[in-house]
């Protein structure tokens, strides 16, 4: 099963953090999930007024997630959804996706959640959206991930060794 041995965190107060989402509009049920976890996670981890911003699909996440993260924002997540078609479309963007945040995160130094769902059928996107009945909230996970990681950054750049 998806998601066995994932790592229990406690939230810790990111209220100092400027925090950014960048989201895609493709699979409104699914996104809706996913920013519905992440807005779960900003409450738990005490941000108050992330900045979200929308674009079309999974391919353009990049992009902006760079730009948000060249103006300041220490924690960048992504979130969006990729689902097979009968194409190789699906390897396509999936993997621009992919490799970009992971440029966009080196780059600039930056947390990033990548919290982009690519799944087989609309079924398996479901189970990770956050939903009423959904087994997964990557939405949550994607959040989690980059504010602990936004932490870390912090300490790392005030000298902590570890």
């Amino acid at each position: 099963m998806s998601g066995a041995g994932a790592p229990t965190h406690q939230p810790v107060d990111c209220h100092d953090l400027r925090v950014a989402v960048v989201a895609a509009t493709w699979h409104e049920q699914v996104m809706d999930g996913l920013l519905a976890g992440a807005a779960r996670a900003f409450a738990d981890y005490r941000v108050d007024a992330p900045v979200v911003v929308r674009v079309p699909g999974a391919f353009e996440l990049p992009v902006v997630a760079g730009a948000l993260a060249a103006h300041g924002y220490e924690a960048v997540i992504a979130l969006g959804v990729v689902i097979r078609g009968g194409t190789p479309h699906f390897e396509y963007v999936c993997s621009a996706a992919t490799d970009g945040l992971a440029r966009v995160a080196l780059d600039h130094t930056v947390a990033l959640g990548f919290g982009v769902l690519t799944c087989d059928d609309e079924q398996q996107a479901l189970d990770r959206a956050g939903l009423e009945g959904s087994r997964e909230d990557k939405g949550y996970e994607a959040a989690s991930a980059a504010l602990l990681t936004a932490q870390t950054l912090k300490r790392v750049r005030r000298g902590y060794d570890a």
